[in-house]
């Protein structure tokens, strides 16, 4: 039996290798951590109260079911220490002995890093502490002038938030060496109505500062989840220095509230951000990165990540197979069906590493964002590879101390220095969730119809090859130029019978069986089913339009007998005599 000497030198040893993992991750192989986590498939499907029992009995505690399966769930060992070098065989075994557990895989642990752009030394964390003099400071002494603010404090064109005239990325004026108009033209998508309303994007960071005042009143707390405390309060972990605040950094650039006199303006500041805290660890696991991202999959419109395999040239990984499948699924299932979006960010090892290297950026499953610079160059830490889609901004000239991304910071505070791809994936966030409202009005609720029809069969009157169709329509609405018809016909063909007119602002007249017609389906058989979509369009007028639809009428033109066979037949024995008679050419 070992005597003390040698228990306490075993112990020595284990200690100096965790703390060599704790402060040095990369250090440790992800083969030499093991955690206290564990993937449990039990034989049937049996829910999550037969899975608490197993947990129970074995000495295991019970978290959560995997991606909504009914037989496989996540178990952890509180007894076991998170972190530790050889895998836990006795605990293994003792779930395995189990009759109703089939498989039980402890899980392995591994880096994941945040991404940023490191700033230069001298540069403060925050920048901004939100109290009435720095906020009034702003609005005097910034491109905000008194002709932006009205009365109530709001403003008519421009936002009266104190970061926005820095926010060169939404608007660029050529401040901080950037160049005029280079930006994401989102004011653009403003002007329209178009400002992210119920769209949710969740931040799978290390947490949201969701106390904060630019970000409380858009925080979806409902959806939002603490997997690395397992409860559904999402806060930062406080550390001096102030390491976990990238989560509200980059929830800010999404969602942060206008014309409030805090800090900045999010891309889609009308929409709802939640928070997915599971980054604030020294090892990440496969069962937390799966939940994450398979988290109210119904509920949450885009995910996005601005962390990834670590960004030294030198590392190839990517998402485990749990992972892999919650990507999937939200992909293909997710939204009720209409999928979910991963936005990524690239990577920061600039140019000797190669982001095809990360199997997060480089996955047909998610989109990778990288950098550009304020003047429209390459970021000089951005990692170039084919898989990448598309770029938004981040810090411009290193030189110039307001070239970086302003958003909100932990402890209701403001920064002007986030950085890196890190800053570049929440505002593709943003644009998508303007892009999905967009969606959202142009697809809610249209009126679809439907005929069926024999086109008047066995009658003098038959058609069963068309030439033209009228639809003659009677409705009006509130902006008669957003009004969009489709009719589709039995072959499935569809015609889009009245376009967006931008500039038709009639609201009394509206269509008295107006006669659309269409030659797209010439030459179809018209029996069976037609259907006509009627569809209200956001415009030019920002207001919600309503119309009314009161009737429509089909009329069909055509021939009952095929109109080109003779036609057609001459053609054919006029080519046949041309073939003849060039072999008898040929042969002479």
């Amino acid at each position: 039996m070992p005597n003390l000497g040698t228990w306490f030198g075993r112990i020595f040893l284990f200690l100096a290798g965790l703390l060599v993992c704790l402060f040095s991750p990369t250090s440790c192989s992800k083969e030499d951590v093991t955690t206290n986590h564990w993937l449990v498939e039990l034989h049937h499907d049996v829910g999550p109260e037969a899975a608490m029992e197993v947990a129970k009995r074995t000495g295991f505690t019970y978290v959560a079911p995997m991606l909504g399966s009914p037989r496989e769930f996540h178990f952890i060992h509180n007894a076991v220490p998170n972190i530790r070098m050889r895998r836990s065989v006795l605990h293994t075994r003792l779930l395995k002995s189990h009759p109703m557990v089939k498989r039980a895989v402890q899980q392995l642990g591994y880096v994941r890093a945040k991404r940023g752009f490191k700033p230069l030394k001298g540069v403060p964390i925050s920048d901004i502490k939100l109290t009435a003099p720095d906020i009034e400071h702003f609005l005097l002494n910034h491109d905000l002038t008194a002709e932006d603010i009205t009365e109530d404090g709001s403003s008519a064109q421009t936002p009266n938030d104190p970061l926005f005239a820095k926010e060169w990325y939404l608007k660029n004026t050529g401040q901080s060496g950037g160049i005029l108009g280079l930006d994401l033209n989102v004011e653009a998508a403003w002007a329209m109505g178009y400002t992210g309303k119920e769209i949710t994007t969740a931040i799978m960071d290390d947490g949201i500062d969701y106390l904060h005042e630019d970000l409380k009143h858009n925080y979806n707390a409902k959806a939002s989840y603490d997997f690395s405390s397992n409860d559904p309060y999402p806060y930062p972990r406080y550390t001096d220095t102030w390491f976990n605040s990238h989560g509200t950094r980059c929830a800010g650039e999404v969602s942060a509230a206008r014309d409030n006199k805090v800090c900045g303006v999010g891309v889609a500041y009308d929409s709802k951000v939640a928070g997915l805290r599971m980054l604030d660890q020294p090892f990440m696991t496969d069962l937390i990165e799966a939940n994450a991202m398979g988290h109210m999959s119904n509920d949450i419109d885009i995910y996005s990540a601005s962390w990834g395999p670590t960004d030294d040239g030198k590392t190839v990984d990517g998402p485990r197979n749990m992972t892999m499948r919650a990507i999937v699924h939200g992909v293909n299932e997710g939204r009720h069906g209409l999928g979910n979006i991963y936005v990524w960010a690239s990577g920061d090892g600039g140019a000797d590493d190669d982001c095809n290297c990360d199997g997060y950026a480089a996955s047909m499953w998610t989109i990778s964002i990288n950098s550009a610079t304020n003047d429209g160059q390459t970021a000089g830490y951005d990692e170039s590879c084919s898989s990448t889609l598309a770029s938004t901004f981040s810090n411009g000239k290193s030189t110039l101390r307001d070239a970086g991304v302003a958003t909100t910071d932990l402890y209701n505070n403001c920064t002007t220095t986030h950085s890196g791809t890190s800053a570049a994936a929440p505002e593709a966030a943003g644009v998508f969730a303007l892009a999905l409202e967009a969606k959202k009005f142009a697809t809610n609720q249209p009126i679809q119809m439907h005929i069926d029809t024999d086109a008047c069969h066995g009658s003098d009157n038959e058609i069963n090859y068309l030439e033209h169709v009228q639809a003659f329509v009677t409705l009006k609405s509130t902006y008669r130029g957003n009004v969009v018809i489709f009719i589709t016909s039995p072959m499935n063909t569809t015609s889009m019978i009245l376009s967006q007119r931008p500039n038709d602002d009639d609201h009394k007249n509206g269509f008295t069986r107006w006669p659309f017609m269409t030659t797209h389906t010439w030459a179809e058989n018209p029996h069976g089913r037609w259907k006509l979509e009627i569809t209200l369009v956001p415009g030019k007028n920002t207001n919600v339009d309503t119309g009314t639809f009161f009737e429509w009428t089909l009329i069909f033109h055509g021939t009952r007998n095929a109109p080109y066979k003779n036609q057609i037949a001459d053609e054919m024995n006029h080519g046949k005599l041309f073939k003849v008679k060039r072999i008898h050419q040929e042969k002479a």
